[in-house]
């Protein structure tokens, strides 16, 4: 079984629609020891045939059209952060504070890109929260190197911040929280009642570009990169994609961006505007949720609790830990999963962790949820019910990480052994971590070359502060065919198109991404 009919069967799909999707393989690009490439094809493989299967049942076509994945373009699309221009001007990936440091007795990643995790960061340890970037560095960096990481990691976490001391694939399965991931599906779904089946209006086959998700309204409460990317794959495929922030937590502009195309975005405060949210539920189709598991429950925004007042929602949830075992609570991102299941240590060298040559836990992760929903919305147009789907960073990770299923392992469920996404893969360094190096190595850029088998590849340190580097080798190289620029009221914007394409499907998004919270909390 290979890993689009992997990511299919856990999605419950048909397995005869796999036929329908051909791959343009570039092995050139999204070079890793583990076998990032691969993941990345079949998240997004999998989402272009759940929207071409819900087109087809919405269109009344004789048969699903035809899905294509150029891994050139996912790709592109896996790293469109890194491809951003805005008026010309290059994003900023990571901040200063946001990197690996060593530790008195190995390595721990921080993140600080959101000011009150970098407030948080400092105040944990001690040291002033308006302390300058520069000086900051070297006060932290001067601390931890006389710190052990996990010491560091808990002092963080009680102070609400972010950090995670590194760890060796053995040592993370080994965890309380690893057993709990590895044993969860892939993606989990469900049904949390009986409603009635759902009834779609049709969509012309000729009106255009086949727009499966036309008609439909989301609710998008999500941050960061994972949740915004499924999002921004609903709102590519026709859905209304509305996204509403807390009014005193902006997004990071940058990133907001990159993820805002073909949605509006509101402020609402769900503490005092608890009305407004509701008429907003009520019109609902799909709720989008991307906030630490049992975060958002005092709202009464659980899968169940927000079905019972909106029957035939189908609601979809998105962490980074998983909402299970002892870490469900725990801030998380994708450069904190790599360092804490082991993948950092894979990716590595003797002397210092390595990252992945994109954030693939986020962007992948997101493909997945997207693809939960719209099979979602089929399978309630055949059956009925409100539907849930979640999906965790770490539990992509583990797939990742892990090797081969054996054959007939896999089921709609997903459960059992985390299926590994083309073999397994395994660094001298995997189980030791690395020691040495530098005291800070920031976010994700700074490669070295490092010769493995027969040839040399490009080893991702787990980088520099300032991001990953030039966004022309970003994914690989030769990434313009899939870049496109267009005017936006942010200004002259290049950003990555879509990769989910299928047989009369749309290629672009028709709406550019306008500032941060500035449109209306209400459906139009």
């Amino acid at each position: 079984m290979d890993e689009i009919e992997y990511v299919w069967s856990v999605l419950g799909g048909d397995a005869a629609l796999t036929a329908r999707v051909a791959r343009a393989a570039r092995p050139e690009v999204l070079e890793a020891r583990l076998p990032v490439r691969a993941l990345a094809s079949a998240c997004v493989g999998a989402c272009a045939l759940a929207a071409a299967e819900l087109a087809a049942r919405r269109a009344a076509l004789g048969g699903v059209p035809a899905v294509r994945v150029d891994d050139g373009a996912v790709a592109a699309a896996f790293t469109s952060e890194r491809h951003l221009r805005i008026g010309g001007r290059e994003p900023v990936s990571f901040a200063p504070l946001s990197r690996l440091w060593r530790t008195a007795d190995g390595w721990v990643r921080t993140h600080a890109n959101y000011p009150h995790h970098r407030a948080r960061l400092l105040a944990a340890l001690g040291l002033a929260r308006d302390t300058e970037d520069a000086r900051a560095v070297d006060a932290v960096g001067s601390l931890l190197a006389g710190l052990p990481a996990r010491s560091v990691e808990e002092t963080v976490y009680a102070a609400g911040g972010a950090a995670v001391a590194l760890r060796t694939p053995k040592e993370w399965a080994a965890s309380e929280q690893g057993r709990a991931v590895a044993g969860r599906p892939l993606v989990e779904r469900g049904v949390l009642d009986a409603s009635p089946a759902r009834t779609f209006a049709p969509v012309p086959p000729s009106a255009g570009a086949l727009l499966p998700a036309a008609g439909l309204r989301v609710l998008d409460l999500t941050r960061v990169i994972a949740g915004p990317v499924a999002t921004r794959t609903l709102a590519l495929l026709g859905a209304d994609v509305l996204r509403v922030d807390p009014p005193g937590l902006p997004e990071l502009p940058d990133q907001h961006v990159d993820t805002g195309f073909g949605k509006r975005s509101a402020t609402l405060d769900l503490t005092s505007d608890q009305a407004a949210f509701e008429e907003l539920l009520g019109a609902a189709d799909v709720v989008v949720t991307g906030y630490r598991p049992g975060s958002l429950d005092r709202f009464g925004l659980s899968p169940r609790a927000l079905a019972a007042r909106r029957p035939g929602l189908v609601v979809a949830r998105l962490s980074a830990w998983g909402a299970y075992g002892p870490w469900a609570g725990r801030r998380g991102f994708d450069s904190l999963v790599q360092v804490g299941t082991g993948i950092a240590a894979l990716e590595g060298t003797a002397d210092r962790p390595g990252a992945l040559p994109a954030q693939a836990l986020d962007h992948g992760t997101g493909y997945l949820l997207a693809a939960g929903v719209l099979r979602a919305l089929t399978e309630q147009s055949r059956h009925g019910g409100s539907r849930y789907v979640e999906v965790a960073l770490a539990r992509t990770a583990a797939w990742l990480s892990a090797g081969p299923a054996p054959d007939g392992a896999s089921g709609a469920s997903g459960a059992g052994r985390p299926h590994g996404v083309g073999g397994s893969a395994r660094s001298a360094s995997a189980d030791t971590g690395g020691t040495g190096g530098a005291r800070g190595t920031g976010g994700t850029g700074g490669p070295s070359t490092l010769g493995t088998g027969s040839g040399a590849r490009r080893v991702r340190a787990a980088g520099e502060a300032g991001g990953p580097g030039d966004a022309g080798e970003a994914g690989g190289p030769g990434a313009s065919p899939w870049l496109r620029e267009r005017d936006s009221p942010l200004g002259r914007l290049r950003y990555a198109l879509p990769p989910v394409r299928f047989e009369g499907g749309p290629t672009d998004w028709e709406r550019a991404p306008g500032p941060w919270g500035a449109d209306a909390a209400r459906w139009v």
